[in-house]
């Protein structure tokens, strides 16, 4: 497995698949050849049909800048290596000086042909969480002294970061009032949720509403293309850190707590993206926001100091409970119904730790059983129900209703 480092990704929103990763390989082509005069980009299946609504052509366009680029949108020829799949050719005086052929693996990864240096290496030898847990049990280690053992004691200066993107973004997007862009006419919700204050408000009540807040707050940002962590992904960056803002600051932990759940939730997020994904336009939002609700399960588990088996159940609860989870933006924006996932799988991945904590002996279901039941769920879905905007809530969608 590759590091935290290659998991939690600091950037821009709106989204980790549709820019980040495009903007990335934008980058490394134009490194590559800064003689060039002109690019040509081709943002083919999921990329194409919903480019336009996560910005793709933009940013790309920025990253080239002031090199002039052409980009084609090609919704037709089937990409089976990936539907996030994109090509850069860059030219000099017409002629063309390389060919660069991307997949935008979400989480903001690529994957490119021949640049081997665009990979992140591997930290990790244990390829599941079977192996993680066998090793952590022999070797008396919870998760995140696992995650040190293997990354060294540097893992926390970027934790450190990682965690004050997390929590800028909460207080940044908790302030934030009026509408999103992208044409939706999409309101900010999270000032209003966090002001709702009612002195008669039972402590569940608040408890709910206050993680809702935050989970709108990050997505917020992102959906206007703030600087948020991808965890594992730009769409679904809002329930870890709405689940980690709420506890540290109702039980006042420090900072060194918080990056000791980053670094389990973390551990997690890998087990997902190595043997599965975290891509919406390969497996639909259930990689997506059905990982980050594993990841934020097993953060606050490692909060609560829960056993390593309940740890295991509480992100396998979570994600057994979002199988099937359609990714069905309306207009390719990561507005409706992302903003609102988000805030639904925070409150998810709580109660799944509370189930953990109570019924872990009576367990039937491994963690890596559901992850790779997710991935063929995934796999089986219709593709008009990953990222493409052609079903779901995307086609029924009714403006004014």
């Amino acid at each position: 497995m590759k590091s935290l480092t290659d998991l939690y990704r600091i950037g821009y929103g709106p989204s980790s698949s549709h820019t980040m990763g495009p903007a990335r390989a934008a980058r490394i082509a134009k490194e590559k050849h800064p003689e060039a005069d002109g690019f040509r980009v081709t943002l083919y299946s999921s990329l194409a049909k919903t480019g336009k609504g996560h910005m793709t052509d933009a940013v790309v366009r920025k990253v080239l800048s002031p090199v002039p680029s052409e980009i084609i949108f090609d919704m037709d020829t089937p990409t089976p290596e990936h539907p996030n799949t994109m090509e850069i050719i860059a030219y000099k005086d017409g002629a063309e000086l390389e060919r660069f052929r991307v997949r935008s693996v979400g989480g903001g990864a690529i994957q490119m042909d021949g640049f081997k240096e665009a990979e992140a290496p591997e930290v990790y030898k244990e390829k599941n969480f079977e192996e993680i847990y066998q090793y952590c049990k022999e070797n008396g280690l919870r998760l995140w002294q696992y995650v040190e053992q293997n990354e060294g004691p540097e893992i926390w200066k970027f934790l450190g970061e990682v965690w004050k993107t997390m929590k800028t973004a909460v207080e940044k997007g908790i302030k934030k009032e009026g509408t999103l862009p992208g044409g939706l006419n999409v309101q900010r919700r999270a000032s209003s949720l966090y002001n709702q204050y009612n002195p008669n408000e039972a402590p569940e009540t608040r408890e709910n509403r206050m993680v809702c807040a935050y989970a709108f707050a990050v997505s917020e940002q992102n959906a206007g293309g703030g600087r948020v962590v991808t965890a594992p992904t730009c769409g679904s960056c809002g329930v870890v850190p709405a689940v980690l803002y709420y506890y540290q600051n109702k039980l006042g932990l420090p900072d060194s707590v918080i990056l000791k759940a980053l670094a389990t939730g973390g551990v997690i997020g890998n087990v997902v993206k190595t043997n599965a994904s975290i891509s919406g336009a390969e497996c639909g939002c259930q990689a997506e926001v059905g990982t980050a609700c594993c990841m934020a399960a097993a953060a606050l588990a490692e909060i609560r100091g829960l056993e390593l088996e309940q740890i295991e159940y509480s992100a396998e609860v979570s994600m057994e409970h979002m199988l099937g989870l359609t990714c069905d933006p309306i207009d390719g924006l990561v507005q409706i119904p992302c903003i609102e996932r988000n805030a639904v799988a925070a409150m998810r991945s709580i109660n799944a730790v509370s189930i953990a904590t109570f019924l872990t002996s009576s367990r039937k279901i491994s963690f890596d059983t559901v992850v790779e039941t997710m991935y063929q769920t995934g796999l089986d879905m219709n593709a008009r129900y990953r990222e493409t905007a052609e079903g779901g809530l995307a086609k029924f969608y009714r403006p004014g209703e």
